[in-house]
């Protein structure tokens, strides 16, 4: 599924959520990585607000999982269960 080309991406903070929200795509990553706010204590990656991602999205969410540590993922968005097959990710984005 090819990823949308508009770069609209977010993460904000709420409590011990991670929200993201908009396009997780190759144009996007970057800026997100840029603006992302501080990961100690995540412990939830929230994906209800992705309306789409690439594999530059999963492999963001993925290294976000894992410096968080012990992290539980809500939201299933377009394309995730696909990609999370083909790189053999289980449901908390690691390996």
């Amino acid at each position: 599924m090819p990823a949308s080309t508009d770069a609209r991406a977010d993460a904000t903070r709420a409590g011990e959520a991670l929200r993201f929200a908009g396009v997780l795509s190759r144009a996007s990553v970057p800026g997100l990585w840029k603006a992302m706010p501080a990961l100690d204590g995540v412990r939830t990656l929230d994906l209800h607000g992705v309306t789409a991602l690439d594999s530059a999205g999963l492999a963001l969410l993925s290294a976000v999982a894992e410096r968080c540590g012990a992290t539980t993922v809500e939201g299933d968005p377009p394309g995730l269960a696909e990609l999370q097959s083909a790189y053999r990710l289980d449901r908390r984005l690691g390996f």
